[in-house]
């Protein structure tokens, strides 16, 4: 039975085996864990990051508190061996474990260097020069930002257990709250395993970091004004949280990143055969296989010109055939499995629904070839390429989360940034051409569908980093769909968690503020 981490003790629920949720290895089909949370004090819990994690967090200074991240990195980064070792039981490769572990730890030392560079040795920020509030000088105005008495419950996806909760850590550690971490289940024993690091590590305050394993829907009713709850999940399970009645009674802030049918689009001056196109190809299969497509920011929609339509299903369909399936364990493997049976089951939901409105071109979802391993008892799943009909509706409202794209083709500018909207709030979109004028002006339409434009051309495409790769500097959300919510987003996104309020004084008061200003 997976054990919590409550009030800084590891904690076994009362669940018995047979109403305890099991989780299994998704190459093998072995038992891996039973989660349940089942007798956990979750208000002793909340009550102790309120009272022993906040306080301890909030009489640190920015400054301090980057102190901690790097701490927090350093610990990580000495046992990520562990977490790449068990990422395999969840189907993931070498090359996708490190982009989860070490993902995450980039991003706690990302953090760390920003807040010492951009953010003053105090507890507090005042935000830029004061304003003038009357016909004199001795009536002023500012805006204060101090770190909220409350929490951050994290109510994570499995798809990415370590870079996740670091993530949203690193803000919530700079921000001086302390976290409550609900790890998904299918993945939960790699976030267990992550917490249990970072304790015996001794890295944070105690109350800084707690975590739920299992179910945290009693949770809700125990969150306060003060609170944040970060939740990452499907557009579903987003929409009933935002209208929890507690949620609603004590507008508790709730940020949601959720399902996104996130697009490439391949502008017309791009001709197959050309290195442009064929980085485009490559970025395709990319999104399609790392972390077997299982990344809330991965290509499902590729939209092309009529006129190279044959083209890419050809490029794409022929690197495809060049990925190995199975063990990642096993040598040339590039594809591990889906997290877990019942996702491959949704996943061949999914692209049944899509290839109603038109065909597999290559991959079968009840058909594949695995290296070392059953290709039934693990959760494995074919690389499919869909071509569809533009205008049906499945494509663009039906997100297989899993290794899975649909090819359609558009007639002009204004068909493509009109099928781009009809994802109704992405995440991230690509648009790769060499074309200037062409780019600016899919911009200026597509950009308010999405929370990142990624515009790939000759000059940077050695340089990328990629589609579905976010960056602790730039915000990471997108409208709609996708939530409506932001993280990361460099320093703003710490400041988005704290309580910015406007100060009116004289010069006096407000100068003894400033010595808190980013020298």
């Amino acid at each position: 039975m997976l054990q919590s981490h409550l009030q800084d003790t590891w904690v076994t629920p009362t669940a018995t085996d047979a109403s305890a949720a099991e989780v299994r290895d998704a190459i093998t089909g072995d038992l891996v864990c039973r989660v349940s949370s089942q007798g956990l004090d979750l208000a002793g819990a909340f009550d102790h990051a309120r009272g022993v994690g906040g306080p301890a967090l909030r009489v640190l200074t920015f400054h301090q508190r980057a102190d901690l991240l790097d701490a927090l990195a350093s610990a990580v980064r000495a046992r990520r061996e562990e977490l790449y070792a068990l990422s395999a039981r969840a189907g993931a490769t070498l090359f996708d474990a490190r982009y989860d572990v070490d993902g995450g730890i980039r991003v706690l030392r990302d953090y760390a260097t920003r807040a010492r560079r951009e953010l003053p040795d105090a507890p507090y920020l005042v935000e830029g020069s004061a304003e003038r509030l009357a016909r004199g000088d001795d009536f002023l105005g500012v805006h204060l930002c101090t770190p909220s008495p409350g929490l951050m419950l994290q109510v994570n996806a499995f798809n990415f257990p370590v870079w996740a909760p670091l993530e949203k850590l690193a803000q919530a550690v700079l921000a001086g709250m302390p976290s409550v971490v609900k790890p998904a289940t299918p993945t939960a024993y790699l976030t267990e395993h992550l917490v249990r690091i970072v304790t015996e590590a001794g890295a944070l305050p105690p109350g800084a970091l707690q975590m739920i394993v299992g179910s945290v829907r009693p949770a809700l009713d125990l969150l306060l004004e003060q609170d944040v709850l970060s939740f990452t999940g499907s557009a579903a399970t987003a929409e009933t949280l935002r209208t929890q009645p507690n949620l609603v009674a004590r507008s508790v802030r709730f940020n949601a990143e959720a399902d996104s049918v996130n697009a490439i689009v391949l502008a017309p001056d791009v001709r197959p055969g050309s290195p442009l196109f064929e980085a485009f190809v490559r970025e395709v299969v990319t999104e399609m296989t790392v972390k077997a497509g299982q990344k809330c920011t991965a290509i499902r929609r590729v939209l092309v010109p009529q006129e190279h339509e044959r083209g890419t299903l050809d490029a794409i369909s022929a690197e495809l055939a060049g990925v190995s399936i199975g063990n990642p364990a096993a040598e040339g493997v590039r594809m591990g499995a889906v997290v877990s049976l019942e996702q491959r089951e949704d996943v061949r939901r999914a692209v049944r629904a899509i290839a109603d409105s038109g065909r597999f071109v290559h991959g079968d979802p009840d058909k594949v070839r695995v290296v070392d391993a059953d290709p039934e008892r693990g959760a494995f799943l074919d690389a499919m390429l869909i071509s569809a009909d533009p205008d049906a509706a499945a494509p663009h409202e039906v997100e297989p989360f899993g290794p899975a794209a649909t090819v359609m083709a558009y007639r002009d500018k204004a068909h493509a940034t009109d099928l781009v909207a009809r994802g109704r709030g992405s995440l991230a979109a690509s648009v790769v051409s060499d074309d200037l004028a062409w780019t600016l002006a899919f911009v200026q339409d597509a950009a308010p569908w999405h929370g990142r434009l990624h515009l790939m051309d000759s000059a940077n495409m050695a340089q990328t980093t990629g589609h579905g790769s976010p960056l602790p500097a730039l915000r990471h959300g997108g409208p709609g769909r996708a939530g409506g919510g932001s993280e990361m987003a460099g320093t703003r996104g710490v400041l988005d968690l704290m309580q910015r309020t406007a100060l009116q004084a004289s010069p006096r008061l407000l100068d003894a503020l400033r010595p808190a200003d980013p020298v």
